[in-house]
């Protein structure tokens, strides 16, 4: 499987169909996030599944198990190759998660946001480095049944190690000499296929190019 998927987000649905024509027939698949659900909803998801290309929805669900199984069912239609939740919502919700979904679904459970530090951590009262919480909520995912995880770079080699078949999914990968924008653990696309990754996430550095499919070509090469 192609490892990449581009990140389309953009409420635009206009502007999602043409990057997914655009990428669809060289990436591995392409990630819709919470602000193309919430503003095109399903209808809008299954346009872009007509493109052709396998969905990553990247809804990040977190609620009371029954709330998070509910809402997995719905999505089920959609036929998502992926589908996030929230580690931090426990292991009753995640095993409702992986209950819940379609054979075909890899349910994954986000654990520490690449947009986060351990400054921000402490902030919100966890101890730790990001690296001991991505830890944590590892083994909480792993015993609670779901198919893997999303965590950054830094830390998908001692995920991979704990978690030998695990499906790993690591965002905020930049390819050399990019913009990092709002993203604190970033690593490069070799860098995180080297560490572990079964999923590469990226969104701007094709996206925002002038060319996307040529922008994920390259990219593509350095792997």
């Amino acid at each position: 499987m192609n490892p990449i998927f581009v990140a389309i987000d953009t409420p635009d649905l206009d502007r999602a169909r043409t990057l997914a024509r655009d990428v669809g027939s060289h990436a591995g698949g392409v990630k819709l996030g919470l602000e193309f659900f919430c503003a095109n909803g399903p209808e809008g998801v299954r346009d872009i599944a007509a493109i052709g290309a396998p969905l990553f929805l990247d809804v990040k669900l977190h609620d009371i198990p029954n709330t998070v199984a509910k809402a997995i069912q719905a999505l089920a239609p959609l036929q998502p190759a992926i589908v996030t939740v929230h580690a931090a919502g426990g292991r009753a919700m995640l095993e409702a998660a992986k209950t819940a979904a379609p054979p075909a679904t890899k349910v994954v459970a986000v654990t520490v946001l690449t947009s986060l530090d351990a400054s921000d951590l402490a902030a919100a009262g966890v101890g730790g480095s990001p690296a001991e919480q991505v830890e944590r909520l590892a083994r909480l995912a792993r015993d609670s049944g779901v198919d893997g995880l999303v965590c950054s770079g830094a830390e998908v080699a001692s995920a991979r190690a704990a978690w030998s078949d695990g499906f790993f999914v690591v965002p905020g990968v930049r390819p050399e000499g990019s913009d990092v924008g709002d993203q604190k653990r970033v690593v490069t696309p070799r860098q995180a296929l080297e560490s572990g990754a079964s999923v590469l996430v990226i969104g701007r550095p094709i996206t925002g190019a002038e060319d996307p499919a040529k922008a994920l070509q390259a990219i593509a090469a350095t792997l």
